[in-house]
Parts: structure tokens; sequence; C-alpha cells
């Protein structure tokens, strides 16, 4: 009975996230304590903030299972000493050790800590984009993590997967099915998700996002995002949702702010095409339906930008 109500207060209580918070675990450099989002499957959820000295990097969400027979933990984190952070909690839990981590795209905050990983002998798995992107833009992500992070940042490196895979990889040990999933082209290159099919929960990756708004980079094309959406994702069907960004939730959270903002703001930039609007204009198209996200001031005005040159020329 305690583990459902832990699970409701986690499922329903957007306001237990909030960018205002700087750290909400002093006690180490992980933001959030790991918790326990279904039997055996924990994430420590990561800021919704930008990465800062503060946050020590983490504001994503670092998950692992408990399989039975080890440990697989989602996300390297972004730095060593974070993922050092995560290692500890994890020993206070299980005496498995971690045999398997799984990069969810190649971002820095998913791929940085991959140098703690690899230290401790742990196989490292990633979709073949993300490991090309990491290897082409590893670099600049890490000198940007030691710019921001600082002494948070020793004993980070570039280090690639030490496995890569195109479209299903199926974790080879434990005694649950545990599935890596390329669905299609997403939010950044190589993104993946985490199918867990019997108990109905998917650890998302950035293909998903819950209380903060989410970035549209230079290479995020909004039009295949939600192809993938709609003829994939949905089809998972899952009860469970842990986003890459925000708290554990379920189908209909993380739709309202992913594929629905998506829709929205193409809406309003469509709009303002067919007026003959130019860029400049474009950026200030009416977002205020999402106001309320934490980033948006750091984030809508260039989402709207990215989407109309998309759009421009769709």
């Amino acid at each position: 009975m305690l583990k459902k109500i832990v699970l409701c207060s986690l499922l329903g209580s957007p306001a237990l996230a909030s960018e205002d918070i700087a750290d909400q675990y002093p006690a180490s450099l992980l933001y959030s304590k790991p918790v326990e989002v279904i039997p055996h499957v924990f994430s420590a959820i990561g800021a919704t903030a930008p990465s800062t000295y503060e946050n020590a990097g983490h504001n994503n969400n670092l998950s692992f299972i408990l399989t039975g027979d080890g440990v697989v933990v989602i996300n390297a984190g972004g730095s060593y000493l974070l993922a050092a952070a995560l290692h500890s909690e994890i020993k206070t839990l299980t005496d498995q050790p971690v045999r398997l981590v799984i990069n969810e795209n190649g971002q820095g905050h998913a791929m940085l800590g991959n140098s703690y990983w690899a230290d401790q002998g742990v196989k490292i798995v990633a979709h073949i984009d993300a490991a090309h992107e990491f290897e082409d833009r590893g670099g600049q992500s890490l000198s940007g993590a030691e710019n921001r992070l600082q002494d948070r940042a020793q004993g980070s490196r570039v280090v690639l997967p030490d496995e890569t895979f195109e479209d299903v990889y199926r974790v080879p040990f434990g005694d649950m099915n545990i599935q890596a999933l390329h669905l299609g082209p997403s939010h950044s290159p190589g993104d993946i998700v985490v199918w867990m099919p019997e108990q109905s929960l998917v650890i998302a990756g950035d293909i998903a996002f819950h209380e903060r708004m989410l970035p549209i980079f230079e290479d995020t094309i909004t039009i295949d995002w939600l192809e993938t959406w709609e003829e994939e994702f949905e089809r998972l069907a899952a009860t469970y949702v842990i986003p890459g960004h925000g708290h554990p939730t379920n189908m209909a959270q993380v739709r309202r702010y992913t594929r629905d903002y998506l829709v929205y703001l193409r809406e309003k930039v469509g709009e303002h095409l067919d007026a003959g609007g130019d860029l400049a204009e474009a950026y200030y198209v009416d977002q205020s339906p999402y106001a309320h996200l934490d980033t948006f001031e750091e984030l809508a005005t260039k989402n709207a930008g990215r989407v109309f040159e998309q759009m421009e020329f769709e």
C-alpha cells in the first residue's frame, strides 16, 4: 500500500519540480535522491533548470533497474563525479553489480559519465547515431561541462560506447524483458527509449518532456519527431512514463507537454507564415499556454525561430 501511495504521489505532483530550487539533495552531487517508481525501477530526477554548478549538471533523469542478476543504468550522467554519486546510491539499495549502462542519446548529460562507468569495467551501449554524435561533439560537450561545473567536472572525459545498435538492443541478463528501442528521429540524434512491456513502463529519454519546456535544437526536425511520436511512441501505450526531464508521470501528461506543444507551436508559426510574417516576428508568436513551464523564458523564442526556419522550406 505504501508503494502505491508513493507512486501516486510521483505521478500526480508536478509542484515538486521547480527550476528555482538549486539542489534538493545537498548530501550528494545528485540533484535528488533516487526514488522507486515501480518495484525494482528507480530514478534520480534531475533539475528542471539548465545545467549549473549548483545542480552539478544533474538536469536530466538518471534511472536504473534491478534485474535480479545485475543493475542496468539508463544515462551515464553528466560527469564522472555525478556517475560516481549515482553508483553510491545504487550500492545502498542492492548488492547486485552494475552490469550495463545505456546512453539515451549523444548529449553530454547522457554520456559524459561514461568515463566513470568505463573505469568500473561496466559495458556501455548506445544507438549508433548517438555514438557518432558524441564522437563528433563530445569534446565540445566536455568543454562546456568543465566551464559550468568547474571542480565538479573533475575526472570527466570523452568515452565512446562499447557497443552500438540500430533498432533494438535486448538486455541479455536478468529476469526482466528490457528493450532499448530506437523508434525514429525525435529530439536529438540517437534518441532511444527503454521499454519494459510486462511492467508497461517506458523510460522515454528525450522523446518525452514533462514539467519543463523542451528545447528545439538546430537538428531537431519537429515534423519527424511528431511522426515518431504518433506512429511509434503512442503505440507502446505505456502506463508509466519516466521522461527525459521531469517527474515520472503518464502518457497523457507527456503528450500534453511534448506532442501537443509541438503541434501548437507549428500551428502558430504556420499562421504567421500564411500572414506573410518574417523571422524577426516569428520569435514572438503566442506561446502563453506553456508559459508556466520551467525554462520557458530561456527556450520559447529560440524554439519559435527554429520552427519558423524549418517550416519556411517544408
